[in-house]
């Protein structure tokens, strides 16, 4: 079992990560208190497989939406039975709330130093749970420690830093782990 907490880079938001692993499967369960542009409460649970690959997102506000996605490891996802092809091609998920999802795609990848790769995300904001593809880029500038994060679609962009086991240590703007 490993306990990871992040805090928003501004603001009071706090996050509590708790991650095992049985049989290759990891799963993350968390409960986020948020306060940067909307005062909530939030839980997610995530499984991943052996590769890093997202098979299952959950994620719930409190006192309002919750969300499942269900996923292939492909990049196709269902949501209550039903495809969602909007987002073929997502492998990984992106919770707004956290920076633990920055962690699969650097994990999954494995890039060499130099090296950068494109891929698509499904993106879930929360607290609205709206979920929508979303084209990102990451270059590695230091494997497993630091990568860049260029958001296709906007000039967002931002340096990333990791611990030894691939998890977010400092998102500048967003999140900084606590110890």
């Amino acid at each position: 079992m490993t306990v990871l907490r992040w805090a928003q880079w501004s603001g009071q938001g706090l996050q509590h990560v708790v991650l095992t692993e049985r049989d290759g499967w990891l799963t993350a369960e968390a409960v986020v208190i948020g306060s940067d542009t909307a005062d909530f409460a939030a839980s997610f649970r995530l499984v991943a497989d052996d590769g890093w690959r997202s098979r299952r997102v959950e994620v719930a506000v409190s006192g309002g939406p919750s969300l499942r996605l269900e996923g292939d490891g492909a990049g196709n996802w269902t949501r209550e039975g039903l495809a969602l092809p909007q987002l073929a091609g997502a492998v990984d998920p992106d919770i707004s709330i956290t920076p633990l999802t920055n962690t699969f795609p650097v994990r999954r990848l494995g890039l060499a130093k130099g090296e950068s790769a494109e891929i698509r995300t499904a993106y879930i904001d929360v607290p609205s749970l709206d979920v929508f593809a979303d084209p990102q880029r990451y270059t590695c500038l230091d494997v497993r420690r630091r990568y860049l994060y260029e958001s296709l679609v906007s000039d967002f962009r931002a340096e990333i830093e990791f611990d030894k086991d691939g998890f977010v240590t400092n998102y500048p703007g967003l999140f900084r782990r606590l110890a």
